[in-house]
């Protein structure tokens, strides 16, 4: 059940029908998302999205798609039922090439690696008649370009013939005729036939008509022409007319006898336009999901949302084009929290997320996939009901708030746990005290019917009916206070504000009457609000931190896994290098024990022939010197495994430690050392008697020279490279945050202690960045909160002066802060 009957219209499908139908390729599929209706049965759904799914992934394939030719010609088959009539020649060309779409379709599913990649596509292609004989028998008779071919008939070949010749000779007659006349000065010399009604005539003077001696068949409209058939051709023309009467019989023939093979098979035939039109309305879908970036979730069979990052479609294609975010939205509604509240600011997107709810929830009951994320999970509701928007209504004699109830009354009546409710304004349009009254009561029947809905509302006794009832929750529209704007999350779990004072102070309204207005609501309700709206700032700003530490944790966790993959790639060279130094050194031991038992035999051949003992011992020299130019070429890491290097045994101990220098050994400036006993490299900067002054980095430091041992610049490597990676991220972080950070903060409007915290975070990231001097506005007023954060910051270490600001910037409303 849908309600009311504009649902579509309050939700914006409309204009999602109307892009999808624009994504068709024919008024057959038109028709069909014309006919896409809600339905609340999973396995229906379940089998669109399906469809759908999988032709996303065809379009995103490599293969093409058969896209040309959805031609509808449902109105053609139907006119020939009747013997007699036939179909055209155009009508018959646009089956041709429909019927032929039809069969590229239906083949595209046929191999077995389709069947497997698309079952539900090619389920739905299983049963369809195919038409190979009509094509080829259309294919007989048409040529490319749609026409009758000679060969189709020996009649029509005859017919076509003698035409030609009869033409021929007809312009052969008027050449001469032409030139004759023009030799006469009848004619202008540039003048040539030309065809009126059906029959070749020449243009002639008006003075002359008579001299050439035929009829008249017409003239110029400025009357300086006339167009004359010369008599010796009159019987010529009149033939050509009776062979294009012929000719048009004979096509005639031709198309009913074909359009008499085509009758009994009309009924498959529309069956297979039924699936080209499927065809056509699913592609469309399919495109539309590519457009909105929508994907199929898993999908449950009882009432559920449990969305991540949803998005209203219509709001992001707007945004796309004047490329601006869009803000996703995160809601869960279960067994547990079924009816959420959402309060916040006006204008803070309460009623595009109850938008939003509604379209995609319609969208995935009517079969099209829905822009969330691929975590999400959605259920079937049986029933969707809404009230949003003004529907008073003269006619009807109905107000705004009589309409609201008008809906409400319907609501109570057929709600229950397969409903769906969205109400907007809960409440509103009457006296705050008894419309809140009745909008809790309303609330409690919904609960009690155990009905999920999504319902906006100012009112702050819904906000507490929805604090302390199972079955409710609040949410909120989070607003950012500082910049004095909306942020369009959606944070559930805690009553919204709704942010009027501050909102009327960034309007301008005067502070008298703002002030005014705080003491007539109450001091309590004044810290009621704040108190809200600091939940909503200390949740966003620890959801904030919760999301950096996931993204570095899962950065950590690419790193790492990415680490193991050249571990083990490093591994497996390793082996490979060691494997294949191995063969090639069985190899030259093998080739060597051939070429020395070669040699022997050839010396004891010679009998200690001395040349041949020398010739023999020459080829000996020569394959040894080429297997040593051979040695460099061995894979480095087996060399290093087999090369012991003295040199290190004797400068190093285990573990890499340099050892102290020998005695005498002097140090100079630029020199790489460290303290003994410690890892930390640095860099001499000055040499005294007995003292040096080193460099850490960026600490300098002063040291007694015995204390001292130099290093290697291979162990200041080693050292680096294993360093690097941590300094490496370390520095990356650092860099990102001192882009990030601006050097002054506004706090003005803020409580003692909430001022407090956020200047305490503010100096702490100044000096993680290094910032020489940051602002802090606070504004003069009473004085206090200036005090507060003065007493603060001489307290702090790590900041050298405090000081007012230039009273030319802001004098005594602004502490200026150097830090050391």
């Amino acid at each position: 059940m849908i309600y009311p009957e504009i649902f579509e219209q309050k939700t914006g499908f409309d204009k999602i029908r109307t892009l999808v139908g624009e994504k068709c390729l024919s008024t057959l599929g038109k028709e069909r998302v014309g006919e896409m209706t809600f339905s609340d049965r999973q396995a229906v759904v379940s089998a669109h999205l399906e469809q759908t799914d999988e032709f996303v992934r065809i379009l995103q394939g490599d293969r093409a798609f058969p896209s040309d030719h959805y031609i509808d010609l449902r109105t053609a088959l139907n006119r020939i039922r009747p013997e007699g009539t036939f179909l055209d020649e155009t009508e018959l060309s646009d089956l041709k090439h429909s019927l032929q779409t039809i069969y590229d379709i239906v083949r595209f599913f046929r191999p077995d690696e389709n069947r497997t990649a698309y079952p539900a596509l090619t389920a739905l292609a299983g049963n369809i008649p195919v038409f190979p004989q009509l094509i080829q028998n259309i294919n007989l008779i048409l040529d490319k370009y749609g026409r009758i071919k000679d060969s189709a008939s020996e009649s029509l070949l005859r017919i076509r013939r003698e035409i030609s010749a009869t033409v021929g000779g007809i312009s052969r007659s008027l050449q001469n005729i032409l030139r004759t006349a023009q030799a006469e000065g009848l004619v202008d010399k540039d003048a040539s036939p030309a065809m009126r009604d059906g029959r070749l005539v020449i243009p002639v003077a008006p003075a002359f008509k008579r001299r050439i001696r035929g009829i008249v068949h017409d003239e110029s409209a400025s009357g300086k022409t006339v167009y004359i058939e010369p008599e010796a051709v009159v019987e010529a023309n009149n033939r050509i007319r009776e062979l294009e009467s012929e000719e048009r019989r004979e096509i005639i023939r031709i198309l009913t006898e074909q359009t008499n093979l085509i009758r009994p098979s009309t009924p498959d035939i529309l069956h297979s336009y039924a699936f080209m039109a499927t065809v056509d309305f699913v592609r469309a879908k399919a495109l539309f999901a590519i457009d909105i970036q929508a994907i199929k979730p898993r999908i449950d069979t009882r009432p559920l949302i449990d969305w991540r990052d949803a998005v209203h479609p219509l709001l992001y294609l707007s945004h796309r084009k004047q490329n601006k975010p869009v803000e996703p939205l995160d809601i869960v509604l279960d067994d547990e929290n079924r009816l959420l509240i959402i309060s916040g600011p006006n204008a803070g997107g309460k009623s595009v997320c109850l938008k939003t709810v509604g379209l995609l929830q319609y969208m995935l009951q009517c079969g099209m996939m829905i822009p969330v994320h691929e975590r999400s999970q959605a259920g079937m509701f049986r029933k969707l009901l809404i009230d949003i928007g003004d529907e008073q209504s003269i006619e009807n004699d109905l107000s705004t708030y009589s309409s609201h109830l008008t809906n409400m009354k319907f609501f109570v009546k057929h709600s229950d746990g397969d409903t769906l409710l969205l109400i907007d304004e809960f409440g509103g349009g009457t006296e705050p005290l008894i419309g809140g009254a009745i909008a809790e009561a309303l609330l409690e029947r919904f609960n009690r019917n155990r009905s999920f809905g999504i319902i906006t509302t100012h009112y702050p006794n819904l906000k507490q009916f929805a604090e302390k009832t199972e079955g409710l929750v609040n949410g909120a529209m989070l607003y950012d206070r500082h910049l004095m704007q909306p942020l369009f999350k959606l944070s559930i779990g805690n009553p919204g504000s709704s942010f009027a004072i501050e909102i009327a102070r960034k309007i301008g309204l005067p502070e008298e009457v703002i002030a005014d207005a705080a003491d007539r609501a109450g001091a309590g309700y004044i810290e009621k609000d704040k108190y809200l709206q600091d939940i909503a700032r200390d949740k966003r700003y620890w959801e904030n931190k919760r999301e950096s530490i996931r993204r570095q944790e899962k950065r950590l966790e690419e790193l790492n896994a990415r680490y193991e993959q050249d571990i083990d790639a490093i591994s497996r060279q390793r082996r490979e290098i060691l494997n294949t130094a191995k063969t090639e050194a069985k190899q030259i031991v093998v080739e060597a024990n051939a070429r020395i038992e070669q040699t022997i035999r050839e010396i004891r051949e010679a009998q200690a022939e001395r040349e041949r003992t020398k010739s023999a011992r020459r080829e000996l020299d020569r394959f040894k010197t080429s297997v040593q130019e051979e040695a460099p070429d061995t894979p480095t890491l087996a060399k290093k495994s087999r090369k012991k290097p003295a040199a290190a045994k004797q400068t190093a101990k285990p573990g890499g430690k340099q050892q102290p220098a020998a005695a005498g050994e002097t140090l100079a400036v630029s020199d790489a050392v460290r303290i003994r006993g410690q890892q930390a490299v640095g860099t001499v900067l000055e040499l005294n008697d007995r003292q040096a002054v080193i460099a850490f980095g960026m600490i300098k430091s002063t040291v007694k020279v015995a204390q001292l041992e130099k290093v290697s610049p291979s162990q200041v490597k080693k050292d680096a490279d294993r360093i690097s990676p941590v300094a490496s991220r370390m520095a990356d972080s650092m860099y990102e945050k001192k882009l990030l950070f601006r050097q002054d903060i506004d706090v003005r409007g803020m409580r003692g202690d909430e001022a407090l915290q956020a200047v305490a975070y503010f100096i702490d990231d100044a000096i993680q960045t290094a910032a020489g001097r940051v602002r802090i506005l606070h504004g003069t007023g009473a004085g206090i909160l200036r005090e507060l954060i003065r007493n603060y910051l001489h307290s702090t270490p790590g900041i050298r002066r405090v000081q007012d600001e230039d009273v030319r910037l802001g004098g005594t409303g602004i502490t200026v802060v150097d830090l050391e």
